[in-house]
């Protein structure tokens, strides 16, 4: 088993301008659909051109689509529906 340090991410709250004052607005939560970027899921995708079994670090996005991340390459806009939690995020990743 490898084990490779990823870290929790950042915690910038907005980007700002050249002098220092806010430009942007906050940006939105981490957790999407009780899902969070870095958490290992397993997709089981049952309908659609993306059929199979999915394993590995999930990147959420907004709109409940995310992206896994597996040993073999990465399966894109893989709906949150037929993803399930397999580990939450402790800063670390896993593989065999």
């Amino acid at each position: 088993m490898q084990i490779q340090a990823m870290g929790y991410g950042n915690r910038q709250m907005c980007r700002m301008d050249r002098f220092g004052f806010p430009r942007t607005s906050a940006k939105k939560g981490k957790v999407v659909k009780g899902f969070q970027t870095g958490d290992i899921v397993k997709a089981v995708v049952t309908r659609g051109k993306k059929l199979g079994t999915y394993v590995g670090r999930v990147a959420v996005q907004a709109r409940g689509s995310f992206n896994i991340k597996t040993g073999k390459g990465a399966a894109q806009d893989i709906n949150f529906k037929y993803c399930s939690l397999l580990h939450r995020l402790d800063g670390y990743t896993y593989s065999f």
